[in-house]
């Protein structure tokens, strides 16, 4: 921006263009487009949708809250001014946005995607529960290490190498919860399981970040801070939202699953009809049944 010319200014922060922002969300469009326009009539049977309304409407949210995570301002606070604004960006690109993506591919979309091929064998391995788990739960420490915090902030690359591996990791675990191809989908308690191993772990950092002394990540101790937020109280309301937000979002999730759950089991039982005794005919309901009316009148002799 040319020196002396005005700037647009949100919540205390200049306006900065992202084209690489633009053009990632131009591509995810693009793909959406030519994968249901073109793809999709060729290879869905005729008569089935190629995309349901329901997915049309998981795209289009996790479009929208990718731009607002990663576009101005959300990122441009983020990346360098409140370690909270930082934290609420991870979170909603390991929580939020990764589900509402997945459910949006369609299962043809999916199948065709990851083939027969070499992919196929690595996606399955990396999406099994545990070791998606395992991995995601790692790039989550790795992420609030001090000196990854702080180069991230220093170095714009890296910060964006940081946010694909966060996302691909949430893709990883969130896959047999929500995962295009059922078959690798686990079951609902399972499901439940999975998610509630998940919401412990950000209690961890985020009480750890909560109750610290001083300051723990040097980037973001500037004394310029905006909206006079201190470093210390900045640290603690990351602590907060990792703890209290991430985790209440995933039991909110489980909650869901657990009533889905619920209803299926009572559908399923009031199905299955109880057959009980007085409905089963056997040899010794039949004789004692003629016991009680006794011997049948002789027919009379000629």
């Amino acid at each position: 921006m040319a020196p002396g010319s005005p700037s647009l200014a949100v919540f205390g922060v200049s306006w900065e263009p992202h084209p690489e922002v633009w053009f990632l969300l131009a591509g995810l469009i693009g793909l959406a487009y030519y994968a249901t326009k073109v793809i999709g009539p060729r290879v869905v049977p005729a008569g089935s949708p190629v995309v349901t309304r329901r997915q049309k409407m998981a795209f289009g949210a996790s479009i929208v809250l990718l731009w607002f995570a990663a576009d101005f301002p959300i990122h441009d606070i983020a990346e360098d001014r409140l370690y909270s604004v930082h934290m609420f960006q991870h979170t909603m690109l390991s929580l939020f946005i990764p589900p509402l993506l997945l459910l949006s591919i369609p299962t043809w979309l999916a199948r065709l995607v990851i083939g027969n091929g070499r992919a196929g064998p690595v996606v399955m391995a990396l999406t099994r529960p545990v070791v998606a788990a395992v991995v995601f739960n790692a790039v989550q420490a790795l992420t609030h290490w001090t000196a990854i915090v702080n180069l991230s902030v220093e170095n714009g690359p890296f910060h964006y190498a940081l946010h694909v591996l966060v996302f691909t990791s949430a893709l990883m675990v969130w896959f047999p919860v929500c995962g295009p191809l059922p078959e690798r989908r686990i079951s609902l308690p399972g499901q439940m399981v999975h998610l509630f191993l998940l919401s412990i772990i950000p209690t961890i950092p985020g009480a750890w970040l909560t109750f610290a002394d001083g300051v723990v990540y040097k980037a973001y101790d500037k004394p310029d801070r905006l909206w006079g937020l201190s470093v210390t109280a900045d640290q603690q309301l990351a602590g907060l939202i990792m703890k209290l937000g991430a985790g209440s979002f995933l039991w909110i999730v489980i909650a869901g699953l657990f009533f889905t759950w619920a209803k299926r089991h009572e559908e399923s039982r009031k199905l299955q009809r109880t057959v009980t005794e007085r409905e089963v005919l056997t040899w010794d309901l039949v004789e004692a049944e003629f016991d009680r009316l006794g011997a049948p009148p002789k027919e009379p002799t000629v």
